[in-house]
């Protein structure tokens, strides 16, 4: 170690040298780039906000630079890029607040995976699933839960542009206590679990717990995600209430935030919810239970409720093509979410709680993220509102208003349009025809 200082010393003194020895000139200021002009028919520019008629996006260098009325001559812009989108309705990126892209399969085949799966299978499938999820329409995910870092890895290759995908808020791998949801040994045998050795995301007690969120903060993490009740997929009969300490989950929550951190907490039952954001949770993913109490927590605390309702897709098309791909100890609780899926919703609308777009994709199959738009609108949101949850409700969820959730000057160029029009009907962004992400384009239908 000190032959390694000393050399490193060395290097630092010969920089110093030769910094003195000669000023160099300052580089030469970098001129902007090409500018490109998206010509929309109709703009939905601020969402929430009444959307605009045919309109023209100036972009340059990834960036939205200005919105003007009416379809901009080329002329106007020497050289310029012309998009043609003005038979579309066009819109900002969508945001997917709640996705595992690591994989689509679960129950018994994801059990298996999980032990045959070689780590660059999975970053592999991990990257096709990301390229799905972009083709889809959704520039931006918050990945909530990933066991070996593939998704901190393929966070930054997308970053660098070196592979195709949405921008990545990445939580690493999520926490809860000793046979909580975030378990990797529930469901193995007494000799496998003791293989598998310490979980280093398992906690119990205050120091532990503060540890376990530590560890991810040393690894690069964006957000903290957390578990305050059991698991619908999780290999325990121990039910969806609350399994964790109040003072166990202060101090995740706590730790979490002197470092920065927002926190997702996974949570079922309301006793876990409550608990949750009483103690500064930014947000509850899945919430299948509210009562009055719930209501009022998320409106005193600013909290988003991410719903989540996708995961019946999964679940019904799991079952549809194999009755036994869930273990007896997750089949009634699969059973059960199906059955009460978007009543916590269908409460939290009126009650004015902030929403935000998330699918637990992973769970649901990836590139189908917008299948979570018509289930909104079933249980009580509007179109308008639930593209709102998708766009800037997300963007603010995941500290993100300054880069994107909407389209104006300044912000990053993340841009889809669709054939039809979303505010009537939503269903029409199951089918994405243009997708712009950081000003490139990734996918333009004729």
């Amino acid at each position: 170690m000190n032959r390694l200082m000393a050399s490193l010393g060395g290097v630092a003194l010969l920089a110093l040298t030769a910094a003195a020895a000669g000023a160099q000139p300052a580089p030469a200021t970098p001129q902007p780039g090409p500018v490109t002009l998206i010509q929309a028919g109709r703009l939905l520019d601020r969402p929430g906000q009444a959307p605009r008629g045919p309109s023209t996006i100036v972009v340059r260098d990834g960036r939205i630079v200005e919105i003007r009325d009416g379809f901009v001559d080329a002329s106007a812009f020497p050289g310029a890029t012309v998009i043609d989108q003005r038979d579309r309705f066009v819109l900002p990126g969508l945001i997917d607040s709640h996705v595992h892209l690591v994989s689509d399969r679960a129950g018994q085949e994801g059990l298996l995976a999980g032990f045959t799966d070689s780590l660059p299978a999975n970053a592999y499938e991990a990257a096709e699933n990301a390229r799905k999820t972009l083709m889809a329409g959704f520039t931006t995910v918050r990945n909530l839960g990933d066991g070996d870092g593939v998704t901190l890895a393929l966070r930054d290759a997308i970053t660098r542009g070196t592979l195709p995908g949405p921008r990545i808020i990445d939580a690493g791998t999520s926490i809860s206590t000793t046979s909580g949801h975030m378990d990797g040994r529930l469901g193995l045998n007494d000799e496998l679990r003791e293989m598998m050795g310490d979980q280093h995301n398992v906690c119990n007690g205050v120091e532990s717990c503060r540890e376990a969120v530590r560890l991810q903060i040393g690894r690069g993490v964006d957000v903290i995600k957390i578990a305050t009740t059991g698991g619908v997929n999780s290999r325990i009969g121990a039910g969806l209430g609350a399994q964790i300490f109040e003072d166990e989950a202060r101090a995740l929550i706590d730790t979490a935030h002197l470092y920065g951190k927002k926190v997702a907490v996974h949570a079922h039952g309301a006793d876990g919810v409550n608990l949750a954001l009483r103690l500064g949770a930014d947000s509850i993913e899945h919430g299948t239970i509210f009562d009055d109490e719930t209501a009022r927590l998320f409106r005193d605390s600013g909290a988003y409720y991410v719903p989540t309702l996708s995961t019946v897709n999964g679940y019904r098309e799991r079952l549809a093509a194999n009755p036994n791909a869930y273990p007896p100890e997750v089949l009634p609780k699969i059973l059960w979410r199906i059955s009460i899926t978007g009543e916590s919703l269908r409460r939290a609308v009126p009650a004015g709680v902030r929403i935000a777009f998330g699918t637990d994709a992973g769970v649901s199959k990836h590139g189908r993220n917008a299948d979570e738009f018509p289930l909104m609108v079933a249980n009580g949101m509007t179109p308008a509102t639930a593209i709102q949850a998708a766009t800037v409700n997300a963007a603010d969820l995941l500290g993100l208003s300054a880069e994107a959730g909407s389209l104006e000057p300044g912000k990053r160029a993340d841009i889809v349009a669709v054939d039809g029009d979303p505010l009537t009907d939503v269903t029409v962004l199951t089918s994405m025809d243009f997708v712009m992400r950081g000003g490139v384009v990734y996918r333009d239908e004729p």
